[in-house]
């Protein structure tokens, strides 16, 4: 059967990933902070922003293409870094790498992945993202970069909306901790999960390897907190301009939501700015993404990343037409691995290109750059034949 028989959309495979994970594993892919009411309300914001459909347009030939950063891309979405996405599911950032090179999209190692940008060099495409934890100090900072580059890695991602550890409670419900110790309680919800555990038995139970390098001893932290935390800083305006000097690639700043932000950080030398509240992971208090969206893209002439609660190919047509020029997605790719294994990247990959030709065509847009303007839909608005 066709896997798009079975699973069409992306919450098929997040049912279906729900199914295979042990739930600590679950919880850490899915849950976010305090009561979840940003996560939510990036669901909510970007169901606001609708299109008037446009008729009598004919067949179309659809491009997705797009030039992000001097490149051509043959889609406008990529994949956000996630940090241990070995422990979602084995290997899962080899794959995730391939599935992104065949695509010719961008895939983003995170600093706190379970593999290091040495273990990833042999699969990385053309448009290979290193995505920085700030570390404190230079000769680490130094070092990271160019281990990054070595290893095939040609733009790099400073991530700023990370200031302290977040306190995800569904995390620390779950009984995980970092690192990963499989208690008896994990170990139950591990047996009845047994293609993740065989999967698991085979590699170890993951851990960051970037870090390894620099680690030589765990010292106490909270329980959603990691090594991670010993080594980085909170990064000011000094950091980022000293990255600047240090990366000879693209530079993007992520986790910018002010659109008083954009100017300085353009002044500065970014690249590009990467709108984002973390998907709803760090801060309960943020507005939606998309609400912000129209502010930045007002305020800077630099090409604009955008992420969270993206779970469709709509939705990626609603944040270029806002004003993104490239949409990434971090949760639904760890979906689409843990449902359906190295299958399940360039699944999704055709989900979101079938889903964005299908809506491009109720809207006459054979491309990208004939989208018609967004428009504010009313919660209240009823559904007539």
């Amino acid at each position: 059967m066709d896997l798009h028989d079975r699973y069409p959309g992306i919450m098929d495979l997040k049912w279906r990933a729900r199914r295979r994970l042990p739930k600590f594993v679950w919880e850490y892919l899915d849950s976010g902070t305090g009561t979840e009411a940003t996560k939510a309300r990036n669901r909510a914001a970007l169901d606001r922003v609708g299109f008037m459909p446009s008729v009598l347009h004919g067949p179309l030939e659809f491009d997705l293409s797009t030039d992000f950063l001097g490149q051509r891309l043959p889609l406008p979405f990529g994949v956000a870094p996630v940090g241990m996405s070995g422990l979602i599911w084995p290997d899962a950032e080899a794959h995730l790498a391939r599935a992104a090179a065949r695509a010719g999209i961008p895939y983003t190692l995170s600093t706190v992945a379970s593999q290091s940008p040495e273990d990833l060099a042999p699969h990385l495409g053309d448009h290979a993202w290193f995505q920085l934890y700030p570390p404190k100090r230079e000769e680490i900072r130094r070092d990271l970069l160019a281990r990054a580059r070595d290893a095939g890695f040609g733009t790099l991602v400073l991530t700023v909306d990370v200031p302290v550890a977040s306190r995800r409670e569904r995390q620390t419900r779950s009984g995980l901790t970092q690192p990963p110790k499989l208690t008896p309680r994990l170990l139950a919800q591990v047996a009845m999960r047994p293609a993740w555990a065989w999967g698991m038995a085979r590699r170890g139970m993951p851990h960051m390897r970037t870090l390894d390098k620099y680690t030589e001893q765990q010292r106490n932290l909270p329980p959603t907190a990691h090594i991670g935390y010993v080594l980085r800083t909170s990064p000011d305006w000094d950091y980022v301009k000293w990255l600047r000097d240090a990366w000879d690639g693209p530079f993007i700043v992520k986790g910018v939501l002010r659109a008083e932000d954009a100017a300085p950080l353009e002044s500065a030398g970014v690249d590009a700015l990467w709108i984002s509240n973390h998907a709803g992971r760090q801060f309960d208090g943020a507005p939606a993404t998309i609400e912000v969206l129209p502010a930045i893209r007002a305020a800077t002439r630099l090409p604009i990343v955008f992420d969270s609660g993206i779970e469709g190919g709509l939705d990626i047509l609603r944040a270029i037409a806002v004003g993104a020029d490239l949409v990434m997605l971090g949760r639904a790719f760890h979906f689409a691995l843990a449902a359906l294994g190295p299958k399940g990247p360039a699944h999704l990959i055709d989900i979101l290109k079938r889903d964005m030709e299908s809506n491009m065509g109720q809207l006459g847009a054979a491309n990208l750059q004939s989208l018609p303007p967004a428009i504010q839909l009313s919660d209240s608005q009823g559904i007539t034949d």
